[in-house]
């Protein structure tokens, strides 16, 4: 499993978020630093062999980590002689602008949060202890919405140097840095009110990896204000100012293009890229052993489809499937419940927590469970934003539950998203226009879970004949259809049996029968059989 926004382990980085790190693999790349881990010499912080240990690395051993590691420090050098100086082509005018100072050994960018960043020079961020990564350098100093254009940088000296660029004709230029090169999806929640303040939003980033991914997060949050610069021969915008290359860094501005995820691989360097980086199906067990022995779990990079009549226990199902996810599997997730109040979301979570019914006031009450048990619960279950839920616009149903998926992956990092159900999206859209409006829906999250990785599950009614009500176009799209089935004219305990089937899976091919799964009606709780 592929975990990314995490602090790098090399102690001369200091980047809290930019490390990437495959769990199976055990491997792992700072796409702020750029180092791989692991690597011979490395020297790294104390706390690196516990969070990514190389037990089963026969080339690097955890000793090997610890005899090499130092922790990360606090800026404790001198600050006597900071002062606003030319530095790198940036005019000290424009570092009073920014409010950095320098002196012989660091200099101190200020963010909007209170914090600092330290440059131990020439390029050393090894000295950040405290900087929380959760603002734009420079957005307090340019008021929201004060231009129609707003420029992110990778880096402060890039954000200084094209604002130095940039100015002049008396207009407003503002231009905002990242805190690093793989932002966390705080920054994105915390920041996304501002970008969106601006019409266009102008990207002026490296085209590497950490670039691009950038690209697509603004793309998927901004989809229709996000621009991107082509540097040319030029590195950054700092290499442009260095290299007297003003003019030619403002064309590349005002020629900025519209991006767009769509590209082409060619070659065997990007094809071995594809190979060796991405993860196609990647998969995480369900709570049915059964279920698994077929589709192996819930798959990523694409949508599956849960399809049941009316009375079925789709839902119950649903709710099994994401506390184990996330409980059991530590996963995120996001979920779209459009038929139920968000206090049962939360009480059919704590059910699944405690063991115990507590679905209804009345029923914790009759089952005797506390209040401070049923928060304690809950809490548990959605500590650290791993378990969120999110509405959608009834005016706008298909595109703001793309939005809304956009968003819940980008800034709560969700690995899986529910949709409960297809069905009632379609009537929001109106009867006439259902098909078409899911048809839509279908072929854009499909493409955005096979671009960022994520699995999207949802549920579809079916008619008395088994046929899906207006989302056979999502079916055609699924990589997975799992169909339950439920013997309503049974009586006692095997009312309560669900039989699952796997009708298509592209992934891995096994179809036919795949268990049973049992509803337990005192604590309403589902497990497979």
């Amino acid at each position: 499993m592929n975990k990314s926004g995490l602090p790098c382990p090399f102690s001369g980085c200091g980047s809290s978020d930019a490390f990437s790190w495959e769990t199976e693999k055990q491997v792992g790349k700072c796409f702020s630093c750029n180092e791989s881990y692991p690597q011979k010499g490395m020297v790294l912080h104390s706390w690196a062999s516990q969070e990514y240990p190389l037990k089963d690395n026969k080339s690097m051993t955890v000793d090997d980590m610890v005899s090499r590691s130092k922790p990360m420090s606090r800026d404790d050098t001198p600050s006597d002689g900071l002062v606003y100086k030319e530095f790198r082509g940036i005019s000290t005018s424009t570092m009073e602008f920014f409010k950095v100072k320098t002196n012989d050994v660091k200099q101190v960018y200020p963010y909007p949060n209170g914090t600092n960043k330290v440059r131990m020079l020439p390029k050393d961020f090894s000295r950040n202890g405290g900087f929380k990564a959760d603002s734009l350098f420079g957005s307090n100093l340019f008021p929201v919405g004060c231009a129609r254009k707003v420029t992110v940088c990778e880096g402060e000296l890039d954000a200084m140097s094209a604002h130095q660029m940039l100015s002049g004709g008396g207009y407003i230029n503002p231009v905002v840095s990242l805190p690093s090169a793989s932002p966390n999806g705080k920054l994105w929640g915390n920041v996304s009110a501002y970008l969106d303040s601006f019409d266009q939003i102008i990207l002026s980033v490296d085209n590497d990896d950490a670039g691009r991914e950038v690209a697509e997060v603004l793309f998927d949050l901004f989809p229709d204000k996000v621009h991107i610069m082509d540097h040319g021969i030029h590195k950054d915008a700092n290499d442009f100012l260095l290299a007297s290359a003003g003019r030619a860094y403002k064309s590349a501005w005002w020629s900025a293009k519209k991006y767009s995820p769509a590209g082409f691989t060619a070659g065997a360097e990007d094809w071995l890229k594809a190979v060796h980086e991405e993860t196609p199906y990647e998969y995480t067990p369900t709570f049915s052993e059964a279920l698994n022995d077929v589709t192996r779990g819930w798959v990523k990079g694409g949508i599956t489809v849960v399809k049941a009549p009316p009375g079925t226990g789709k839902t119950s199902v649903f709710r099994a499937a994401q506390h184990d996810l996330v409980v059991k599997k530590n996963m995120r997730v996001g979920v779209l419940h459009m038929e139920e109040m968000k206090s049962t979301t939360a009480r059919g979570m704590a059910t699944y927590h405690l063991g115990k019914n507590v679905n209804t006031q009345e029923d914790q009450e009759f089952y005797d469970v506390s209040n401070e048990s049923l928060d304690i619960a809950i809490s548990e279950v959605v500590e650290d934003n791993k378990f969120v839920a999110f509405e959608v616009n009834p005016q706008d149903p298909i595109e703001d539950t793309l939005k809304q998926a956009k968003y819940a992956v980008t800034v709560y990092g969700c690995d899986y998203l529910f949709i409960d159900h297809l069905q009632r999206l379609a009537y929001l859209s109106g009867v006439d226009g259902a098909t078409a409006a899911l048809t839509e829906l279908g072929v854009r999250l499909v493409e955005f879970s096979k671009r960022r990785n994520v699995g999207i599950i949802c549920i579809s009614h079916v008619n008395d004949d088994g046929k899906t009500k207006y989302a056979k176009s999502i079916e055609e799209e699924a990589i997975m259809l799992i169909e339950l089935k439920r013997d309503m004219k049974a009586e006692g305990d095997d009312a309560n049996y669900t039989t699952v089937e796997v009708t298509k899976n592209r992934p891995y091919s096994r179809l036919g029968e795949a268990g049973r799964l049992h509803y337990n009606p005192e604590t309403t709780i589902v497990k497979g059989v």
